[in-house]
């Protein structure tokens, strides 16, 4: 697979400094207002609602509005109308939005009775990103963030999948979607991939190009990862199905809140990444100024990541880093 998997804007320039990156990210966050708190009335976690035993999750994929024809143009009035006519029809069928539904159960009693569990609960980021990813691969528009055709040919593997929304919402967009978490919340991943693909169970494959097919669940748990010896490393995480391949994408989204975490997860993400391969995409709801500059840090001094800021896309407080491997 190209490294041109990630099509990064015109101008964007690497992130070489990790306290000039935080000042820039949470001086723009400070100056916009923004109401954080939930339906579930918690303020600035980013659940989407942690009440709730089971979630309905719309994405709604619209086509751009046509190009307003130039006021100089001039024709005559039975071609106007006409014209007219079929640009009403052709412009009221772009209006029809594709909509994905999708179906997601939550362990709102382990958020509270695990200890450090937080992926057993939907968290806003994920639905934000996926309703770009979603809405780019449907209508791509002039400069996409992931090339469409080299992403129908990558294999993707996720961090942290938690509900296991991303797995559900991106996999058709892929060739292979590997969804990865600790061992407690595997069984709440595979029970969401099951209520959103007929047939679907974690050891049966359904028939090739069927929904879901492409779909994987699987322990990655990063601080056993980096327990190990550098050499068993290897071993241990998942791999894709594809023989003798390496991971394109590598998924981080809404996986930066402890600090204690962050050594492992560097160090995983260090470990499955291939250089002048993989991408990897780290999606940040911006909380704890010294948690991210921490990650930021660690990532930047492995000496092996080209790390760019990707604008435009998500809204304040989330951010969007592509990373890339080089060594």
């Amino acid at each position: 697979m190209s490294s041109n998997l990630l099509k990064l804007p015109d101008g964007t320039e690497p992130v070489t400094d990790a306290d000039e990156e935080i000042f820039l990210v949470y001086t723009a966050l400070n100056q916009k207002p923004l109401d954080l708190t939930g339906p579930d009335g918690l303020h600035g976690l980013g659940h989407v609602d942690s009440r709730k035993d089971t979630l309905s999750i719309r994405f709604e994929l619209t086509a751009p509005s046509p190009p307003t024809p130039s006021s100089g143009a001039t024709e005559s009035k039975s071609a106007s109308r006409s014209r007219k006519g079929k640009s009403a029809r052709r412009t009221r069928g772009e209006e029809t939005p594709h909509v994905i539904e999708i179906e997601l159960a939550q362990d709102k009693t382990a958020l509270r009775s695990r200890k450090g569990d937080t992926g057993s609960v939907l968290w806003r980021a994920s639905i934000a990103f996926a309703q770009v990813i979603l809405q780019q691969h449907r209508f791509p528009p002039s400069s996409p963030l992931v090339d469409k055709d080299l992403l129908r040919e990558s294999h993707i593997l996720e961090l942290g999948a938690g509900t296991g929304l991303l797995s559900i919402a991106l996999s058709a967009c892929a060739k292979s979607y590997t969804a990865t978490d600790i061992a407690p919340l595997l069984p709440l991943v595979r029970k969401n991939v099951a209520l959103n693909f007929a047939g679907w169970t974690h050891n049966t494959r359904l028939s090739e190009g069927s929904p879901g097919s492409n779909i994987t669940v699987e322990e990655l748990d990063w601080e056993t990862l980096l327990s190990l010896p550098p050499t068993g490393r290897s071993r241990y995480y998942p791999k894709p199905p594809e023989p003798n391949a390496k991971w394109d994408l590598v998924l981080i989204v809404d996986c930066i809140y402890h600090p204690s975490l962050l050594p492992a997860l560097v160090e995983t993400i260090e470990t499955v990444s291939t250089a002048g391969k993989t991408w990897a995409l780290v999606i940040v709801e911006l909380r704890q100024e010294d948690v991210v500059r921490e990650f930021l840090e660690r990532l930047l001094n492995k000496g092996t990541w080209w790390l760019f800021r990707v604008d435009g896309l998500l809204d304040l407080p989330y951010v969007i880093w592509a990373c890339q491997k080089y060594a």
